[in-house]
């Protein structure tokens, strides 16, 4: 239990959340923040941008840490497994408390494994609209009054008979909610409720649209009202049916869900119900703080709501906000986001011309600071950069280490080599009173890392956030590729120059390296040597003992020439011949090398002891370089030189043989 008397303790809390730069998501955290600056507490929200079921609605020091997702905004299953790796880095051991949101997410899977973890942890947890859970904290709105509410006052007062109804997924505890209060009422009005009157979407802007598209190619006739699970999905359904040439609420009601900012300045204004969000989260802070304390807060707490009858069901509306007011927050709508997009396309402009780690973090260090935040921390796998083998399973999981090549501390930078990735943060947290968020970095499903920025409301206010964090992580994979690719080039050339068998230069390395030596050594009138060598009897090794004894031979004899050329440059020019360079040579050189050479050799065929004997036949020539000498006829003579000493050595043998 956390001492809350201890005034130098810092309490941790957890949250957990999808799609925070929505309306529902950002009105909750901010009431989380509220309470956070009032009490000194600090938040890290972990948050990933996968589409979420809410849709898209436009003392002692505490700290509450929030992780965030967004599912299926992009509709790639790959991209969502990045995306959803962020719940992977919590460790809820390390928090005082945990605050859940989880129903914005999407994927049960990954909501069960949530609540196992938390659970496991043994902390205070809140959840909200999710009596599941019994041992957890449950802060509800009633949906089912209002809702209620709603429906009865546009069969009671606007004679409503034929009602359509936009849902939400049934999955959702709130979507189910609404869902029912909508049968209950039709029943309790003798009204009947027709399947293909009702549309099951996910609370996602574009459902209201789609619904009002499938409803008007069914052929049916106009209802008197069309009922929508939320706001955002009413105001896409205005727009639809507008476009069709009908207009509201002359020609049919609509009503949402929420009252939303631009439900309550839309044209016109939407019948809604309001919920109160912020004090939502406000309390879920509350909740913890007095389990911590070691009160007991209820389990179950709920929140009322209230219907705001306006403009789109037919009444006369006091809700509508000041038109000044109104203009004035529009107008800085359309500044940041012009702003943003100014900064974004700079950043990526930036980023696009990145090849290094180090250039990357360059580019972006300079762009932190317009993100108004405090503190960015850059978090990377340590294994972001190794290369990827195609068709396996990658581990959606962040490596046992993290390192943190940037940390933009009040315009300071600096570095944390690695750190465990249990602890989240590279550096430890001396105070409280911070908001951080954690945003996951991944291509597909592999994960490269995370970010975390620090007193900034950029992520839940932008919606280019999302923008920043997918450009962040295509140039950091692009990084990924190019040193890789840099490095098959490297191999590449090295195979196109070495010899893969002797590991020594193959005839193209030597030409192109001696050519440009050679061209220096002509400038300054410098004395060469070339010196050519040929296998003897790699035929009869091969024919008596196999091929693989002959390239064993062939690999020993180019061991020995390495050995023997000093400072040369030697290389394997054929099958079985060998040449060397030599610079700066002098008088006697040539018995020098050949004195060494043989040397070598019969120490080498002592070491290997094979029934046969490795020998070679070599020939060098030495001459001053200028301009009227070239490389190819110098080869030339060596090369000659070789198979005349070759040619009086066959003699001989078959003299002795005689």
């Amino acid at each position: 239990m956390v001492n809350l008397m201890n005034n130098d303790k810092i309490i941790h809390i957890a949250v957990v959340a999808a799609g925070i730069d929505e309306e529902y998501q950002n009105n909750i955290i901010t009431g989380i923040n509220k309470y956070t600056h009032e009490y000194n507490v600090n938040i890290s929200c972990f948050a990933s941008y996968v589409n979420s079921t809410q849709g898209e609605f436009s003392g002692g020091s505490i700290e509450v840490s929030c992780f965030a997702a967004h599912g299926g905004m992009l509709k790639s299953k790959r991209f969502d497994t990045g995306e959803y790796s962020i719940y992977n880095l919590i460790n809820f051991n390390a928090f005082d408390g945990a605050i859940l949101m989880n129903n914005t997410i999407c994927d049960t899977e990954t909501k069960e494994n949530i609540i196992k973890r938390v659970k496991d942890s043994g902390i205070p947890t809140v959840v909200f609209d999710c009596a599941d859970y019994p041992e957890l904290h449950n802060i509800s709105i009633n949906n089912t009054s209002a809702m209620t509410e709603v429906i009865n006052h546009v069969i009671e007062v606007h004679n409503a008979k034929t009602i359509n109804f936009i849902s939400g997924p049934l999955s959702n505890p709130e979507a189910t909610a609404r869902y029912n209060a909508f049968l209950n009422v039709m029943a309790e009005h003798n009204l009947k409720v027709e399947n293909e009157r009702v549309f099951f979407g996910e609370f996602r802007t574009q459902d209201g649209r789609q619904a009002i598209e499938e409803f008007l190619h069914s052929g049916m006739s106009l209802p008197d009202a069309f009922i929508c699970a939320n706001d955002a999905m009413a105001l896409t359904a205005i727009s639809a049916l507008e476009k069709a040439g009908y207009k509201v609420p002359e020609d049919v009601i609509v009503t949402g869900f929420d009252n939303i900012y631009n439900a309550r300045n839309f044209t016109p204004v939407l019948t809604s119900v309001d919920r109160p969000l912020e004090e939502m989260g406000y309390k879920s802070v509350e909740v913890i703080i007095k389990a911590l304390r070691g009160e007991k807060p209820s389990k179950n707490i709920q929140l009322d709501s209230r219907p705001v009858f306006a403009e789109s069901c037919g009444c006369h509306t006091h809700n509508a906000e000041d038109l000044l007011k109104y203009k004035k927050n529009t107008y800085k709508k359309i500044e940041n986001f012009n702003s943003g997009i100014g900064m974004l396309n700079r950043l990526i402009a930036g980023l696009a011309e990145t090849e290094q780690v180090d250039e990357t973090i360059d580019v972006l260090s300079k762009f932190v600071k317009e993100l108004g935040c405090e503190k960015f921390c850059l978090c990377l796998t340590e294994n972001w950069q190794d290369s990827i083998v195609e068709n396996i399973d990658y581990d959606t999981h962040y490596s046992d280490y993290m390192t943190a090549p940037l940390i933009w501390d009040k315009g300071e930078k600096r570095s944390c080599g690695y750190f465990p990735s249990r602890n989240m943060f590279p550096e430890p947290v001396r105070k409280g009173g911070n908001v951080n968020y954690f945003l996951p970095l991944h291509f597909r499903e592999r994960c490269l890392g995370y970010y975390i920025i620090t007193n900034s409301d950029f992520p839940i206010y932008s919606l280019l956030c999302h923008s920043l964090t997918m450009n962040l992580s295509n140039s950091l994979e692009n990084v990924r590729k190019l040193i890789h690719l840099n490095k098959a080039m490297d191999e590449l050339n090295r195979l196109y120059v070495i010899d893969p068998m002797c590991n020594i230069y193959n005839r193209n390395g030597f030409i192109n390296l001696v050519d440009v030596r050679f061209k220096e050594c002509a400038e300054k009138n410098e004395t060469i040597m070339i010196t050519f060598i040929d296998m003897d009897g790699l035929k009869f090794i091969n024919d008596n003992y196999g091929h693989n004894e002959g390239d064993f031979a062939i690999q020993r004899l180019a061991g020995v020439i390495q050995d023997s050329c000093l400072d040369g440059i030697c290389a394997r020019f054929g099958g079985d011949e060998f040449i060397v360079f030599t610079a700066g040579v002098v008088s006697g050189d040539d018995e020098a090398f050949i004195r060494r050479f043989n040397s070598k050799i019969d120490a080498m065929n002592n070491i290997i002891r094979k029934p046969y004997t490795l020998s070679a036949s070599v020939g060098s020539v030495i001459v001053t370089a200028d301009e009227n000498t070239t490389l190819y006829s110098v080869i030339k003579q060596a090369d000659e030189k070789m198979y005349d000493i070759k040619k009086v050595r066959k003699n001989s043998r078959r003299g002795k043989i005689l």
